[in-house]
């Protein structure tokens, strides 16, 4: 015989109902049934609020008692063909007018204690048990019901009594030996005490009547079905990547359920444990899926050695500390004595081994009355400063990875807190029995869904990383950049293990954000219909998101952008910048971003300030990190004022090729900031100083070409009629070049310490005179390479060439 229990939203309709009825026509074909079942529509609620207006003398409690009956009516009438339909109404409705009394009586009285609280609960599960055994017989079934208050006998403790389990098993052998039925129906939840009066096992109630039952009769197997597949590798609604565990020990069940894996409930077990009954968590709404099956030992043919992630939530964390505590035996006795007499469960303890404090867990409804009773136990240690009072931390959460194998893996709880740590959750406690089948940890509840999804992604998902983009700036190189990643996304996935989502985005207008990722063949859509652009906002909307693996990238120019790097920073969210202005601000602002990268383990990643693409401060720091020192650099470094020159000649007018470098994307949007010098002022300061030199910009030599009329024009339409009217000024500097049969080359260079920028003629025998288009070249001269210099050369500017650089910088903060 097999033990079937039904509960929860498998009975929350008729149509659900209907879904039983097909499951158990089909297994009752082959198998005797025994089942379970709660009450149905969700109707345990109800009659507590019923309860709770009657006595509060709210007239309210009619209109429940209304919408009790409602719900059972109307699903007789869709489960119950008319000619039998007239006994059971007539059933249900004698019970409800019981029912109705009793509400009146308590609207009389304004009182509702334990004992009548079980009577009153008793009903939806006599009602449920009924009326769904009479579904079954007029489907067709052979099927009995039988009220298991007449089989499990209790004590007295009303709302959780606990069961006499020799009389109890006896009850139920006798009756289920000589039944005929091939189903037979059990009301959950409901018992009855020794002398005869009802009571109710309390939460779970209807499965740990599951569990009684087939514990007593040595069942095959014990089925609870449920609205999900089975228990899964974490919260599914929190953890999208969740999926069901095919087979799991009865400890790990019992582990994961105490850590709030809603599906079984830990006294359930127990009965079946004992007999070593299988059990099998189904699916109502998808019988055929396979589910979980729980049981004493199991292989699924996972070597993963954690089987599942869970946790708890509205958590206290309670300290008793002082040095009066250090070597004096009978504390502990005395505390968990006190919360013992409260009636407070502890859910987690850990102590240091200094004896100096204890640190426990509790629910966070439980924390004021805890503390109460604690201070006043120990009233006079603490009058006489031995303790301190007892501390009192809210808005915590559990987390807890359990695995009855981890104890012969090593360096899972390292794997489990190092990645915590990456993602910036801060751990309050941990707690690990020598077992070693349950690492758990107490972190704020508002890393939980990170957490959660952090230590999935490390146990579960094949070795793929999740990183979360935010996106400010979608211009040139902004646009390029998201086509890139939708383009290379599958590679990613396929090659790299990177799963790269965009999860917000702005320009100067709109930001808009979607956690589960914006669609990048429809983003410019969902950015023009996204909320007003505002920095602070946008920061903050990252930060409430609270994601694993987050990287904020500015494509911007903007100082005000800049300046927000260091709270990103602050909050364990990697920085990629192409915006110069941060690395090229003052050295106490360049030195301290680095600082908050370091403590922080964030990384600030900024490729693209110097020579768009091309690996040149990644080269520079690897010659660094390698012990090499730098000597000199020498560089062109300007890919648009390259550009310009390259173009520029007697037969052209300046005028028209700096517009010209503009419409084609290789200035900044205002050209003075590449022609004055400025630009290319900060490369080489940035290069200066990852080199290890502190520099600032105006330490830096700087010999402009332009014509102060240019420099001090007010607007870009301003600065582009100077360039018309100064025209002869650039002829004659070309001129002048062409004469000495040199290239006019844009020039940065650094020795000894300091660094200057400025227009150069360039002769044909030097390294630079051939560089064409946009081209950037930079040459290391080091301890290493005193004469021969390392070289790096390509395009320095371009939309695409930069947005490649941002990529690479992506990539590496997801693999840091």
């Amino acid at each position: 015989m097999k033990v079937l229990k039904f509960g929860g939203t498998s009975v929350g309709s008729s149509d659900n109902i209907k879904q039983v009825i097909k499951i158990l026509d089909s297994l009752s074909k082959s198998d005797h049934l025994a089942v379970v079942v709660s009450a149905v529509g969700g109707i345990t609620d109800k009659l507590l609020s019923a309860a709770h207006a009657a006595v509060n003398k709210s007239i309210e409690y009619k209109s429940e008692f209304n919408t009790i009956k409602s719900i059972h009516l109307d699903i007789i009438k869709a489960l119950i063909p008319d000619q039998n339909r007239a006994l059971v109404e007539e059933v249900i409705q004698a019970k409800l007018m019981k029912l109705e009394q009793l509400l009146d009586g308590l609207y009389l009285i304004n009182e509702l204690s334990p004992k009548t609280t079980d009577k009153l609960l008793s009903f939806g599960e006599l009602m449920s048990s009924f009326i769904i055994n009479e579904a079954l017989k007029s489907a067709g079934l052979s099927s009995g019901l039988k009220n298991s208050q007449e089989l499990i006998v209790t004590d007295n403790n009303y709302t959780h009594a606990s069961v006499f389990q020799p009389i109890t098993s006896n009850n139920i052998k006798s009756y289920l030996s000589s039944c005929q039925d091939r189903v037979t129906i059990f009301p959950g939840f409901v018992s009855k005490a020794e002398d005869g009066e009802l009571t109710t096992l309390g939460r779970g109630g209807s499965d740990y009547t599951a569990a009684l039952i087939a514990s007593a009769i040595q069942a095959e197997e014990l089925q609870i079905w449920t609205d999900v597949s089975g228990m899964f590798t974490a919260n599914p609604k929190l953890v999208k990547q969740a999926f069901p565990i095919r087979s799991i020990s009865y400890q790990e069940a019992v582990e994961l359920s105490h850590f709030g894996a809603k599906v079984l409930y830990p006294p359930t077990v127990q009965p079946v444990l004992d007999q070593d009954i299988p059990m099998v968590i189904k699916n109502t709404m998808a019988p055929e899926d396979p589910g979980t099956m729980i049981g004493r030992s199991v292989d699924n043919g996972s070597k993963n050695p954690v089987k599942g992630i869970s946790h708890i939530g509205n958590i206290a964390l309670l300290t008793l500390q002082g040095n009066g505590m250090v070597g004096i035996p009978g504390f502990s006795k005395r505390l968990f004595e006190t919360l013992a007499q409260e009636k407070i469960n502890i859910i987690l303890i850990t102590q240091a081994s200094s004896e100096h404090s204890i640190c426990f867990g509790i629910l966070a409804t439980d924390a004021d009355r805890a503390k109460r009773s604690i201070d006043q136990a120990f009233e006079l240690e603490i009058a006489l400063h031995k303790i301190d009072p007892i501390e009192v931390e809210t808005s915590l959460s559990i987390i807890a990875i359990v695995g009855d194998n981890m104890k012969n893996h090593q360096g899972i709880s390292g794997r489990m807190f190092s990645s915590l740590g990456k993602n910036n959750v801060n751990i309050r406690a941990i707690a690990q029995g020598a077992s070693e089948r349950n690492i758990s940890a107490v972190i704020d509840e508002n890393d939980v869904r990170k957490a959660l999804n952090t230590l999935h992604e490390v146990f579960f998902e094949v070795e793929t990383r999740q990183v979360n983009l935010f996106i400010t700036g979608v211009g040139n190189v902004g646009e390029k950049l998201i086509e890139q990643i939708k383009t290379q996304s599958a590679f990613l996935r396929d090659n790299l293990r990177i799963n790269l989502r965009i999860i917000g985005l702005s320009n100067s207008k709109h930001m808009c954000f979607i956690r589960d990722g914006i669609d990048l063949e429809n983003w410019t859509d969902a950015l023009d219909k996204g909320d007003a652009a505002e920095l602070d906002s946008f920061f903050d909307r990252v930060c409430s998101m609270n994601l694993r693996n987050s990287v904020f990238v500015d494509v911007t120019a903007s100082q005000a952008v800049a300046e927000m790097y260091g709270k990103y920073l602050q909050e364990n969210i990697a920085v990629v910048a192409c915006n110069k202005i941060a690395c090229s601000d003052d050295y106490s602002i360049y030195k301290e971003l680095k600082r908050l990268s370091h403590k922080y383990n964030s990384p600030f990643l900024f490729e693209t300030n110097v020579g768009a693409g091309l690996p040149v401060i990644d080269t520079l720091n690897n010659l660094i990190a390698s012990g090499d020192e730098v000597n000199a650099i020498h560089a062109v470094l300007s890919g648009s004022l390259n550009f310009i020159f390259n173009n520029f000649n007697s037969k052209t007018k300046f005028h028209d090729i700096v517009k010209r470098a503009q419409d084609e994307g290789y200035t900044e949007p205002d050209p003075r900031t590449d022609l004055s010098g400025i630009d290319v002022a900060r490369k080489i300061l940035i290069l200066a100083r990852e080199s290890g030199v502190e520099l600032d910009l105006d330490a830096i030599e700087m010999d402009s070409f332009l014509t102060q009329a240019a420099m001090d024009a007010n607007s870009v339409d301003d600065f582009y009629k100077t360039l018309m009217a100064d025209e002869s000024h650039y002829q004659s500097i070309f001129k002048h070049a062409d004469e000495n049969q040199c290239q006019l080359k844009f020039v940065a260079e650094f020795k000894n310490g300091k660094a200057k920028v400025g227009l150069q003629e360039i002769p044909k025998n030097h390294p630079f005179y051939n560089l064409k288009g946009k081209d950037n070249i930079v040459m290391f001269y080091t301890k290493r390479y005193p004469e021969q210099p390392m070289i790096i050369k390509g395009a320095g500017a371009g939309a695409d060439v930069t947005a490649s650089g941002l990529f690479a910088d992506i990539i590496r903060a997801s693999n840091s």
